[in-house]
């Protein structure tokens, strides 16, 4: 080992800087001066590093792959923990409504009930929104010779679509709820007061017309009423929901917004009229 005295070794010392930005200075006057060597040498140093990039990349990636299988066991944990949970919620629903429903059949056959019979309905295909005179309502594929009335009722898979408005030979017009001319009767089944969903031409119709010291609740489930003979009772319609200036308006069941097909319902109510059943004023006679 050779050994340095100290003055040569404080003489380097303070040399070694000036010499490593004189070397800095050298590269760079060397790459302005000869690119193509320049780019030869960057060339080279890339090939020569890149097995050293290529190495740590490997355990990087393997770390990387672990981490995320690590997440996404933790993830799955979770889930698994929820699903638990709601299927334990399930089975308590599930026995709730199986005694329920034994309850349910001995009061029937104890009051000699007779169930109604099941409603008439086919199924159209929606072709076109809006139109029409209302703003908010489908129009649909019938077929020729179909059986469908004005006042009959719309539904889709969820819930309650609307009505009935307009038949044609080989189409039909259903008004959507969310329409401003669309007046709805329906219970509140928590409360069982009744009232009317009127739509507004936005995504909620409002309720209103409840009575008296009864005040609509938020997430109380909104059916359908008999009222009048337009409606069959008990038909899903939506959820309550308070607007930002605590208005109580509905948040439908049905996803009106994507509506491929709707199914028509035959109860075989005639509240609705039609305009032609309606009696018109004769004309005056002329005066003599």
């Amino acid at each position: 080992m050779i050994r340095l005295s100290i003055p040569l070794r404080q003489a380097l010392a303070r040399l070694s800087l000036p010499l490593m930005i004189a070397a800095a200075f050298g590269v760079m006057l060397l790459g302005k001066a000869d690119a193509l060597l320049a780019e030869r040498l960057r060339s080279h140093l890339s090939d020569a590093l890149s097995p050293i990039y290529a190495a740590l990349a490997e355990p990087m990636g393997a770390v990387r792959a672990a981490v995320e299988e690590v997440q996404a066991l933790a993830r799955l944990r979770e889930e698994n923990a929820s699903l638990r949970e709601e299927n334990e919620r399930l089975r308590r629903w599930h026995s709730a409504a199986l005694a329920l429903e034994s309850e349910n059949d001995m009061l029937r056959r104890q009051l000699n009930f007779l169930p109604e019979a099941a409603p008439a309905f086919l199924t159209a295909r929606v072709v076109a929104d809006g139109g029409g005179t209302y703003a908010r309502a489908v129009l649909l594929a019938t077929g020729p010779q179909h059986s469908i009335r004005k006042g009959q009722v719309a539904l889709d898979e969820r819930g309650f679509v609307g009505r009935v408005t307009e038949v044609g030979s080989r189409s039909a017009r259903v008004l959507l709820a969310t329409d401003m001319n669309s007046r709805i009767p329906v219970t509140l089944e928590s409360s069982r007061a009744r009232a009317i969903m009127a739509g507004s031409n936005g995504a909620r119709p409002r309720l209103s017309h409840w009575p008296e010291g009864v005040v609509p609740m938020e997430g109380e489930r909104v059916v359908t009423n008999a009222e009048a003979g337009a409606f069959p009772a008990g038909l899903p319609v939506g959820i309550v929901r308070l607007s930002a200036q605590g208005a109580p308006e509905v948040e439908l069941f049905a996803r009106l917004d994507r509506l491929d097909a709707v199914r028509l319902f035959d109860y075989g109510l005639r509240g609705i009229l039609p305009p032609e059943s309606v009696a018109r004023p004769e004309p005056r006679q002329g005066r003599r």
